[in-house]
């Protein structure tokens, strides 16, 4: 293939990011994050189960993890970034329409947990147990709901001509169309680095490593999700680097750059204390009494 052929390679991204059905309006972007999170949870159901977890519990802690996560995904972003919704000639009723777009994966993690452990109170079951069985499916769905960014032109990087080139078109987010010139033809801003694309082929290989390592090494007792935020933070500090969107910058850097690499230091030292803890903690006798409590089942599995 020629150098001229080359540069006429591109990504193409969709016209089109909602359909109607009835008086709903149905967002592409909703139906990626929903798919994340099916997939999500059929996986941490299988690895909760093996880990001594009872069968079907998943969905018990899932109807509190799922709506916190949600709510303090979108509160995060509200937070850093209250222009959008706040100054004048805004519109702060916007900031509760999730469907738009924009949700901070920090604030859905952190209300996610929070969720989850009031779940697996509620259900005795063990937190540790309950977190590192879904750290490889946080990453799927994260990759799946980068989709969603696809869908809405959003989230690239700086002008590129590389064949692997997105394509963006200007969108109206009120109607889930693009803008179209005087002969009906969607508006182009330009061709961009894929970033959305970079990062969700990061999660998807992270969670595949991420399966392999636990498999294993047998990690436990917390390793997993501790290695999950290695993982993850340490792609995401990179593609935010790269990100030529709109966002909030503290020193130069973008906000989520400083919290990646914060968040990255603080899961390299939680998996170095919790390996170190595994390692120098004393294995219980072959010979010592079953147990039937759920969650002196899974923590035992798990060392």
């Amino acid at each position: 293939m020629n150098p001229t052929s080359l540069a006429t390679l591109y990504i193409p991204s969709p016209t089109v990011s909602a359909f109607q059905v009835g008086p709903l309006t149905i967002r592409f972007y909703a139906l990626c994050i929903l798919a994340g999170i099916v997939v999500a949870v059929w996986l941490t159901g299988r690895r909760l189960t093996a880990r001594g977890g009872q069968p079907g519990v998943i969905f018990d802690i899932t109807m509190w993890a799922v709506p916190f996560g949600i709510a303090g995904g979108r509160l995060y972003h509200v937070i850093t970034s209250p222009e959008l919704y706040f100054l004048p000639g805004k519109n702060p009723w916007d900031a509760l329409k999730i469907w738009d777009g924009g949700m901070g994966i920090w604030g859905a993690i952190a209300l996610g947990l929070l969720g989850a452990y009031i779940g697996c109170r509620r259900h005795q079951v063990s937190f540790s147990a309950l977190i590192d069985a879904a750290a490889p499916g946080l990453l799927i769905a994260q990759g799946l709901g980068r989709w969603g960014n696809w869908f809405n032109n959003e989230l690239y990087g700086e002008p590129t001509t590389v064949p692997w080139k997105l394509q963006i078109h200007q969108m109206d987010f009120s109607t889930g169309q693009a803008h179209v010139d005087s002969s009906g033809t969607p508006v182009v801003l330009g061709y961009f680095q894929p970033t959305f694309l970079y990062e969700s082929l990061w999660c998807l290989a992270a969670a595949g490593l991420l399966l392999f390592l636990d498999k294993k090494f047998r990690l436990g007792a917390g390793s997993v999700f501790a290695l999950y935020v290695v993982l993850y933070t340490s792609g995401r500090f990179v593609f935010e680097l790269l990100r030529s969107d709109y966002a909030n910058t503290i020193l130069g850097l973008r906000v989520n750059t400083w919290v990646s690499g914060l968040l990255l230091l603080a899961g390299v030292v939680a998996f170095l204390t919790l390996r170190r803890k595994k390692r120098s903690t004393v294995e219980p006798s072959s010979s010592a009494p079953a147990s039937n409590s759920p969650i002196e089942s899974t923590e035992r599995n798990l060392k």
